[in-house]
């Protein structure tokens, strides 16, 4: 599948409400659950996500179309959620989340991007060069890894209670004494 701007449209639009369906209402295991060391639970995701509507897509964006090339990307912190979503709600953080996506999406539906633009070069701090094209994709391609990486967390609270069906459940790992999967 090729890169469509209305496509990639059609899916960040839809992640907020899907980690609302997901998440609102949930018991805290459900939301404060992992899948191991060093690894997000669900309310970490969320936080993660709304450093990025603040941070990342936008900002990189408004970069490429300002400056191209001349000026590198800011480098963006992964674990700035942490202190950031601290005493907050699950609700909270998924309220915040949908406002800053919607927002972001108007400013981004408004600028009416050209398909030469979309070819146009950012400098990402490790990455080198980068199209914008490629940064909008990524951000899509971001938006459904973190999706499946909320069911992963949430799949695994259950490793042990699935029993032998553990071995037909791909999300979970397949290995017992292995944590992460």
């Amino acid at each position: 599948m090729c890169f469509e701007f209305q496509q990639a449209i059609e899916v960040l639009r839809r992640t907020p409400n899907v980690l609302t369906a997901m998440l609102e209402g949930l018991s805290d295991p459900w939301i404060t659950g992992n899948y191991g060391k060093d690894t997000f639970s669900p309310f970490d995701v969320v936080g993660h996500l709304i450093h990025g509507e603040k941070t990342d897509w936008m900002p990189r964006l408004r970069t490429i179309l300002a400056h191209r090339e001349s000026v590198p990307f800011e480098p963006f912190d992964r674990y700035a959620m942490y202190e950031a979503s601290r005493g907050k709600s699950i609700s909270a953080l998924l309220r915040e989340f949908s406002a800053l996506r919607e927002v972001n999406l108007a400013e981004l539906e408004s600028l009416q991007l050209s398909r030469e633009q979309l070819d146009w070069r950012g400098v990402h701090p490790v990455l080198g060069a980068v199209t914008l094209r490629q940064l909008i994709a990524t951000w899509v391609a971001h938006d459904l890894n973190h999706v499946h990486q909320i069911a992963k967390a949430m799949a695994y609270q259950y490793k042990e209670a699935v029993g032998p069906w553990r071995a037909h459940i791909g999300v979970l790992p397949q290995d017992p004494a292995d944590g992460q999967g």
